[in-house]
């Protein structure tokens, strides 16, 4: 049983709609401003066999090992699911998961007492207990340092909450009320995407569904295989670095040896650092991720399915033991982030060997702060996340992305409202604006960094994760120059400015936070910019005329004498 090509496209389309339908839902009921303004969540469809099928546009980074989840699933609950059940996990060592912030909610989908498909939503909850406000825990040496470690878990029973688990998980939160509020979201964004399968699998039947699931991952196995094939078969090493392991100040480097044949990748991380006591250690479903965001984002086009399928055409090694696979009980809350920045780019500087015109320049790498407070008298709690969102490499034939959240979100992480982030929290933001001059620059130019001055109005807890603040981190590529460091300050009411650690946590009075984001890499010779591109970077701000004589060859005068 076969399905033609228009066949095939109309029933991808209909799995990216429910995806896309299931993440609305969730933007507008959820309760924290992390998943209704900064969308941190992922909703996708998975096939009974634990491929990812469809996802719509959300963190890279939560979908590409998605599947390692799903087959937990499987596993775990194996003849025992029925219409209306839902499941819960996070866990990175049992359960599939990347890192314990980010919640997966899993709701199968059946035809005719067959199980067809999954409709699932991974979120990062904004609190989940540990070590640390807002669960990024840079002191934490173990997992059980990190928060509530959740293995595969029956939530709902054939449409009935589970009462008990369901309190057990508001009571590891430092904000119940909020987290209440974000789950009820979750379980109806997966029902809402339950009910539109269910229409779709009635209408073909169990057998015909299952066959075309199949179908669209089969035919983005296709799609990735024609895309690798076009590249010289080769061997490709490269490696890329952290600058600190929180504990004190040596690189870590990720390496990839990348090995092209005919239609199939193979991608070695053998070599890479022995995991660290930190939390900046990787499971195998995140390197899975970033691995798989490496090389889609290189070969990619809009019309290449960001799918289970295309990920068979890959084989990733990861040595145990290593930074991109740790051993239990290594801590790993930063993983979706760091390594996962670093395996991205690796992956890039080695198929830039293969493509050098498809090379890009790095990204800068997140300086992040949280920053918690608390009226005790009123029981009240607030967590607000400031990622410090960074520009983003140029390619040929384009400009970095200016202010573009993380590499491992592609631009998927929004900044929140600023106006309701004052409303929620004891805050009160200065400015929020590009980063004057932090552009790597190029023929095509970096991404800005952007610079936000924050009033922290009422005594609190800080805690810093900041990358690329000792080194930077966006390099350029074929001459193109590196976007500035990130940093990040605290001036306290006396005028004080204070150190800030890398990566810490540290109480202060009310007091302003600076933070200044790191900028993208640029691509080519800066002396060859388009004369009109530089004009336009001036009369934007986003350069001095100091920096345009000095690194563009700039001379005053109009564009067409320039």
């Amino acid at each position: 049983m076969t399905f033609d090509a228009v066949q095939l496209a109309l029933i991808q389309k209909q799995l990216d709609h429910v995806s896309r339908q299931m993440g609305w839902v969730m933007v507008k009921t959820a309760r924290s401003p992390i998943f209704s303004q900064s969308h941190d969540f992922s909703c996708f469809v998975g096939s009974a066999e634990g491929e990812v099928v469809a996802q719509a546009d959300g963190l890279p980074i939560h979908t590409g090992g998605a599947g390692f989840a799903l087959r937990a699933v499987l596993q775990r609950f194996a003849g025992d699911m029925v219409p209306g059940d839902v499941f819960i996990l996070s866990d990175p060592y049992v359960a599939g998961g990347n890192h314990l912030p980010d919640w997966t909610i899993v709701r199968p989908v059946f035809c005719a007492d067959t199980l067809v498909a999954f409709t699932c939503n991974r979120a990062h909850q904004c609190d989940i207990g540990g070590g640390a406000v807002g669960s990024y825990n840079p002191s934490a040496t173990e997992i059980f340092h990190e928060g509530i470690r959740l293995p595969v878990l029956k939530l709902v029973e054939a449409g009935v909450t589970r009462r008990d688990l369901w309190e057990l998980l508001l009571l590891n939160s430092r904000q119940p009320e909020p987290m209440d509020g974000d789950l009820r979201a979750m379980l109806g964004a997966v029902a809402i995407g339950a009910q539109r399968l269910q229409k779709l699998f009635d209408e073909l039947g169990a057998d015909r569904s299952r066959l075309a699931l199949e179908a669209v991952l089969a035919h983005a196995d296709r799609m990735m295989r024609e895309a690798i094939a076009r590249l010289p078969d080769g061997v490709y090493e490269a490696e890329d670095v952290s600058d600190n392991d929180c504990f004190e100040a040596r690189s870590v480097p990720v390496k990839v040896k990348l090995t092209v044949r005919g239609n199939k990748i193979a991608l070695d991380f053998t070599g890479s650092h022995p995991q660290i006591k930190s939390f900046k250690n990787s499971s195998l479903a995140n390197t899975t991720s970033a691995a798989f965001v490496g090389v889609m984002s290189f070969l990619g086009s809009a019309a290449l399915p960001r799918n289970g399928g295309a990920l068979r055409a890959l084989e990733i090694i990861a040595p145990e033991g290593t930074v991109v696979n740790a051993r239990a009980p290594a801590p790993v809350t930063m993983c979706t982030m760091f390594p996962a920045a670093d395996i991205i780019n690796a992956c890039w500087r080695a198929l830039a060997q293969a493509d050098p015109q498809r090379a890009s320049g790095s990204w800068g790498k997140c300086s992040y702060c949280g920053t918690s407070n608390s009226d005790l008298s009123q029981g009240e709690f607030g967590v607000a996340h400031w990622f410090g969102s960074s520009g983003a490499g140029a390619v040929f034939g384009r400009d970095g992305f200016n202010v573009m959240s993380q590499v491992v979100s592609m631009g998927g992480l929004a900044l929140p409202n600023v106006e309701n982030y004052e409303q929620i929290y004891p805050i009160l933001v200065h400015s929020y604006e590009f980063r004057m001059n932090s552009a790597g620059a190029g023929q095509f130019r970096g991404g800005t960094g952007a610079t936000y001055v924050v009033d922290v109005m009422a005594p609190g807890s800080y805690n810093f994760t900041g990358e690329g603040v000792r080194t930077p981190s966006g390099l350029g590529v074929n001459g193109g120059h590196e976007g500035s460091k990130g940093d990040l300050t605290i001036e306290l009411a006396s005028g004080e400015v204070v150190d800030t650690p890398q990566y810490g946590v540290r109480d202060f009075p009310p007091a302003r936070l600076t933070i200044q984001s790191s900028a993208g890499g640029g691509w080519g010779d800066p002396r060859k910019r388009d004369r009109a591109a530089v004009q336009r970077d001036l009369d934007d701000g986003v350069i001095t005329l100091d920096h345009a004589r000095s690194l563009y060859g700039y001379t005053e005068g109009s564009v067409a004498t320039f």
